[in-house]
């Protein structure tokens, strides 16, 4: 079966969607988006991705490109028309189309819009996380305001790709302090010698994942402790463990960073029952 995409108010086959060349969001990055878990049909922490992107929204100054309500209306509709059982949707809203001007566009400029569905494999990625992934470091680069899920996302695309080349899944940025700040598309985390959990705050320098409220939710229902505090690549090289959390990933066991073995080089116990106990705590939609 061919694949939607909800399109400003349509319905359209995958193929024919199209944005105007003046949408600001291609122009300028001017947009911000959402990207949310779909498992077993339904949406995984909707009302969570929805509250950000209201705050995200509200932090660069655009407003709402339709009503709460009408907007869950078009996230069922989407993934009912792409028939996803597992898999993931995306949301994204940018400025409009105006004429090609830094400067915001004219009082009443509509909001574009766009949501589409994707089935990924659930027995793959569960086969991922039974292996663990590897994970560089990288200068970081990006502005301070990361905390906005903004679409301007090219230092992640270039850490990303930087990874990939060197054969790992994932790029963690590094501060100037030799701290790390989060993932290309994660949040990241170890675990100490002695036990403890550790990941940056969810201050302006990095995304407040969704996943990662959830996971600190279910670190504090199995009694572990949590530390968020910053944690240096040194201190991430002698941890017990490491692991990564998105939405497109869940909790991920990282097993090497920077070609060097985290612990005994296997997925561990935390990061498997983080992972395990994770929709328990999660949201899952009607």
């Amino acid at each position: 079966m061919s694949r939607v995409a909800y399109v400003n108010g349509r319905y359209l086959p995958h193929a024919q969607a199209k944005v105007h060349i003046e949408d600001r969001g291609y122009q300028f990055a001017d947009g911000v988006y959402e990207v949310c878990e779909v498992r077993e049909g339904r949406l995984v922490d909707e009302r969570r991705h929805l509250e950000r992107l209201d705050r995200s929204l509200a932090e660069i100054g655009m407003q709402r490109p339709m009503s709460p309500a009408a907007l869950r209306v078009v996230l069922r509709e989407t993934l009912r028309r792409n028939r996803v059982h597992d898999g993931l949707l995306y949301l994204q809203v940018t400025r409009g189309v105006a004429p090609r001007d830094h400067g915001f566009p004219p009082p009443g400029t509509r909001p574009s819009i766009v949501v589409t569905a994707k089935s990924t494999d659930r027995a793959k990625a569960d086969a991922l996380a039974e292996a663990g992934v590897a994970v560089m470091t990288v200068p970081e680069n990006r502005w301070e305001r990361v905390d906005i899920k903004t679409v301007a996302l090219l230092p992640n695309v270039l850490a990303r790709q930087a990874a990939r080349a060197k054969g790992a899944r994932e790029a963690w940025f590094v501060d100037k302090d030799g701290f790390v700040t989060e993932g290309s598309s994660s949040n990241a985390w170890i675990v100490t010698a002695d036990g403890a959990i550790v990941t940056r705050p969810a201050t302006p320098g990095i995304l407040k994942g969704i996943t990662r409220t959830v996971a600190l939710e279910v670190a504090a229902k199995q009694g572990l402790r949590v530390e968020e505090r910053p944690f240096s690549v040194a201190e991430a090289l002698k941890a017990r463990e490491a692991f990564l959390t998105a939405a497109t990933q869940i909790v991920m066991p990282v097993v090497r960073i920077d070609g060097q073995q985290i612990g005994d080089g296997r997925p561990g116990p935390v990061a498997q029952a983080l992972r395990a106990h994770f929709h328990e705590s999660a949201e899952v939609g009607l």
